[in-house]
């Protein structure tokens, strides 16, 4: 007889629903379909340190081939910097697989934005990188630093809404 184990944590039960639809309904994208998105840096942070919720999701999506991201020099560099950070506990060979995978996603040659600049001038090379791919989507933990003036014509979503967004373009 099999025992049981009780659970500690559970996803919310939106995720746990969309897990049952996606990889056992067969509905799951082919690499050749698979979006492509820029992912600000703070989504992996909170991605590779808990696969629970929906940035953990979203790294799952890349890792799988699911979903592939689009970056250019300044923002694998920036990726590089920060995930590495120490005080950040990412597990190393975590991150340098992560990383690797980074390597064969979507880069791309950015042109200067034209429209209106963020509040964080940094945040600029996201919006940049987005306008390149044709999805024209921009994933972030912060929201309110990419204010609707600045966004031109990309789209700026949280990473519960990119999920969500995810999941309404495997249905049938």
């Amino acid at each position: 007889m099999r025992k049981r184990v009780p659970r500690i944590s559970r996803a919310p039960t939106s995720i746990a629903r969309s897990r049952r639809r996606g990889v056992r309904a067969g509905r799951d994208l082919t690499v050749s379909d698979a979006p492509t998105w820029v992912l600000d840096t703070n989504v992996l942070v909170s991605g590779l340190l808990s696969p629970f919720g929906p940035p953990g999701r979203l790294v799952d999506l890349v890792e799988s081939g699911r979903l592939r991201i689009a970056t250019d020099d300044r923002i694998e560099a920036e990726y590089r910097d920060v995930l590495a950070r120490s005080r950040l506990g990412i597990d190393s060979s975590r991150r340098e697989a992560f990383l690797a995978i980074v390597q064969f996603q979507e880069h791309v040659s950015a042109p200067p934005w034209m429209h209106a600049a963020p509040p964080d001038e940094d945040d600029t090379m996201f919006l940049e990188v987005a306008l390149r791919v044709p999805e024209r989507t921009l994933v972030t933990g912060n929201v309110r630093h990419f204010p609707p003036r600045c966004r031109g014509p990309v789209t700026v979503c949280s990473p519960r809404a990119a999920w969500e967004r995810f999941l309404r373009l495997k249905q049938p």
